[in-house]
């Protein structure tokens, strides 16, 4: 049976570990430490040690694998056909992409060479990209700049937020690594080459970025909002409050009001101006308080028409 070793950290990369279990023969998982979560700051356990644990798979968690000699020792005595990333964080030494026997496949969630970088979901649905989809690669020491195996397309839809889309290539992901991996033992697959040039480099997101232009398009007021949502989530100022904002609609009619401005506000939701048509605002949040959609907000605050949010 296919040996494998599988390396990923996030909830993205569970679906496609699950689905390797059920198929191969999986000797360890390699994720990133236990990390401090919640209030009280508590260790908390990455999903993919997690679902290793129910799986009883072994579990290396080093802080740098390139660094940890110790490690790759152990993981080069297991002799692993393929060595499979999804989204572990961490960037592979020579070293260790050369443990296996066939190589490295990583799953990333962009269609390559577009995209390539840490917030490939994001940044698609930011820039208002109709398609994405997941790829698959032969890794090498460059960042997603690997042969080209396999690819699936996924459409975007207008409402669309990147956690939708987010889940939506988790799971079609795993089926493609399945598909990759049985495809290249059969000969199926020609690995492609990949231009040296990225139509867009997806960096990662912060909450600085996340603060919403008014002086844009309608469109893109809307793209933005999707694409921060879940995290960092996109956010305005109401008078002297960041106002996070949820989701949105984008409202074909022109408007000669500053970019911004508040133009009514009804159990539908809040109408802003922006530089070209308006948005309708579905669910808003204000500090220390829960999301709410803008119709239960209402029922017991105030919003006045004609405020600027900057």
């Amino acid at each position: 049976m296919i040996k494998i070793i599988f390396m990923g950290t996030p909830d993205f990369a569970v679906p496609s570990f699950e689905a390797l279990v059920k198929e191969y023969d999986v000797k360890a998982v390699v994720t990133q430490p236990d990390r401090p979560k919640g209030r009280g700051k508590k260790l908390a356990f990455s999903p993919v040690k997690e679902a290793a644990l129910n799986k009883n798979v072994e579990i290396f968690q080093p802080a740098k694998l390139k660094n940890d000699s110790e490690t790759i020792e152990k993981l080069k005595k297991i002799a692993p056909d393929f060595i499979v990333v999804v989204a572990f964080g961490q960037i592979l030494s020579k070293e260790v992409l050369d443990i296996p026997k066939y190589g490295c496949i990583n799953l990333h969630a962009s269609l390559l060479p577009k995209y390539r970088g840490a917030a490939p979901i994001n940044w698609a649905i930011i820039n208002g990209e109709k398609i994405s989809g997941n790829t698959t690669m032969l890794m090498d020491e460059g960042l997603d700049t690997g042969d080209i195996l396999l690819k699936q397309e996924v459409e975007i839809t207008h409402s669309m937020t990147a956690e939708e889309l987010h889940n939506i290539l988790m799971k079609e992901g795993a089926v493609l690594l399945v598909e990759t991996i049985n495809k290249f033992m059969s000969g199926q697959i020609h690995p492609k080459k990949q231009p040296k040039e990225c139509d867009f480099y997806a960096s990662m997101l912060n909450k600085d970025m996340a603060k919403i232009n008014w002086n844009s398009s309608a469109e893109k007021v809307h793209n933005f909002i999707r694409g921060m949502n879940p995290w960092p989530v996109a956010y305005t100022h109401y008078e002297d409050r960041i106002m996070k904002v949820f989701s949105s609609k984008v409202i074909y009619e022109k408007t000669n009001k500053e970019p911004g401005t508040i133009c009514d506000i009804s159990n539908e939701g809040i109408k802003v101006a922006c530089k070209e048509n308006s948005i309708l605002i579905d669910t808003i949040q204000f500090p220390g308080k829960k999301p709410l959609k803008v119709k239960e907000f209402i029922k017991g605050n105030s919003l006045k028409n004609g405020t600027i949010l900057v």
